[in-house]
């Protein structure tokens, strides 16, 4: 089973992460939330960061914006995460650049209609 980590996890109502992770849930992937607010997320436990996730992340999904990346960029390009999506709000060319740059494939899409439309698995 793959692993999905997802960036800015949130147990907001309404949240687009929190929907994306409920999908991802419903699907049967597993789950790594990653908030800055260190919560469980929907029953999961949740990371501060990347670099505490202790298995290997396959996809991450991201829900933070560009100017509160930060760390999470430089997490992200050392990681061995294979494939990173951007959803809508979070695209940067520069960003995408240095993530692409570190060998990762970068997608510019929304995870929730990437899920609702089988689009999800590229394996």
């Amino acid at each position: 089973m793959k692993t999905v980590g997802i960036l800015g996890a949130s147990n907001k109502e309404g949240r687009y992460s929190r929907i994306a992770q409920e999908i991802l849930m419903e699907k049967g992937y597993d789950i790594v939330p990653i908030s800055n607010r260190n919560e469980d997320v929907l029953g999961l436990k949740s990371y501060k960061s990347i670099d505490e996730v202790p298995r290997k992340i396959d996809t991450l999904t991201v829900y933070v914006s560009p100017k509160n990346m930060g760390r999470h960029l430089d997490e992200i390009i050392r990681s061995n995460i294979r494939r990173v999506i951007l959803n809508p709000g979070t695209e940067s060319d520069s960003i995408r650049q240095q993530i692409q740059d570190s060998g990762k494939l970068v997608v510019e899409a929304c995870t929730i209609v990437m899920l609702k439309t089988d689009q999800f698995n590229d394996s």
